[in-house]
């Protein structure tokens, strides 16, 4: 599946996290799995949920990490990847996200 970063990501309705330090666990209660992520997936984690688009998120990431674009984007996918294989995200159009912004 090709993914659009013009597309936002959610959380899956499903879905609980929990911050342990700087590491988030993620559990799907539906399905039983979880997924745990070390600072940098936890600060992905929150950039995305909290973003209107995953190029916003990538925007902002970019800014933040020391690192090679191509080698951000790259993460960034295998990440969302493994949030979507266990059923922890959903892929959603940016104008139906909560935090989007009204279209004129």
């Amino acid at each position: 599946m090709a993914l659009s970063f013009s597309n936002g990501v959610a959380a899956a309705p499903d879905v609980m996290f929990r911050m342990v330090g700087d590491e988030i666990v993620l559990l799907n209660l539906k399905t039983e799995l979880y997924l745990g992520a070390d600072a940098v997936g936890s600060r992905m984690w929150t950039v995305l949920t909290e973003s209107d688009s995953i190029q916003s998120a990538y925007d902002s990431l970019l800014t933040e990490f020391d690192v090679e674009a191509r080698e951000l984007r790259r993460d960034l996918e295998e990440f969302i990847g493994k949030l979507l294989e266990q059923g922890l995200i959903e892929i959603k159009p940016a104008s139906v996200l909560p935090n989007a912004p009204e279209k004129p």
